[in-house]
């Protein structure tokens, strides 16, 4: 794990739609959500929470300090204002230095991609995975062996990543899943058919979300439903049930 990521918040009383005069002091209201606890209702100035945002991701622990209290968090939800492209609203979740949570790291290839050497297309399919570990053993990203793609049909699958110390897969059966395979040129246009988009990786945005949303309904839902492990559980399945 990179170095430690610090963030100062500060407790708050304004609520629902009450919340975009906080915006517009430059303020970018959150929510601490804490094992079951009640709801920590925080905000935050844009551009210290922007930079942890960046530096944090979803997958890097914060440590989180609100008057004389701090906490040990990761970034459950960031939403967007897709036309500024500017933070709307974050959900923190608190974690426990001593349990182990789960959380999705990017996926890197290595540098050094036989195939590409001799002008085939390798296409990536598979760019983060949710692996489970304490907070400190979280990863900033796994780099991925490219080193076996050296021909047309070569693939990487989740199986053959080699998992940091401390590191395990949250879910085994995601051992199966393609990571990067090995295309001749002329067959792009099969590729694609396969893997349902283009077959050249789009540039990832500057700062990725999942959620881009303006609507101060999930704001508010945020901020009234009760805070903890489970109810996070509850929303990945949701969106996610093959994982969890």
């Amino acid at each position: 794990m990179a170095d430690e990521v610090r963030l100062t918040l500060q407790a708050r009383t304004v609520t629902g739609k009450a919340v975009k005069h906080l915006r517009q002091e430059g303020q970018v209201p959150a929510v601490i959500h804490d094992h079951g606890k009640p709801s920590v209702l925080v905000s935050a100035a844009y551009l210290p929470l922007m930079k942890a945002y960046q530096q944090a991701g979803k997958h890097h622990p914060l440590e989180l300090t609100v008057g004389d209290k701090k906490y040990i968090a990761l970034i459950k939800e960031a939403e967007i204002e897709p036309r500024k492209r500017q933070l709307n609203h974050v959900v923190f979740g608190a974690v426990k230095a001593d349990e182990k949570v789960e959380a999705e790291i990017p996926l890197r290839l290595s540098d050094e991609i036989p195939a590409e050497k001799i002008s085939l297309v390798v296409i990536t399919q598979l760019d983060a995975i949710t692996v489970e570990a304490l907070p400190k053993d979280l990863p900033d990203e796994i780099v991925v062996d490219a080193s076996s793609l050296a021909e047309v049909g070569d693939k990487v699958t989740v199986a053959d990543i080699k998992l940091p110390a401390g590191v395990a897969l949250a879910d085994p059966e995601q051992s199966d899943q393609l990571i990067a395979v090995v295309y001749e040129p002329s067959a792009l246009a099969a590729a694609n058919d396969a893997v349902g988009g283009t077959a050249e990786p789009e540039e990832a945005e500057e700062v990725p979300s999942e959620h881009e949303t303006t609507a101060e309904e999930n704001t508010q839902q945020e901020e009234i439903r009760p805070g903890g492990k489970e109810g996070f559980e509850d929303k990945e399945q949701g969106r996610n049930p093959e994982k969890k």
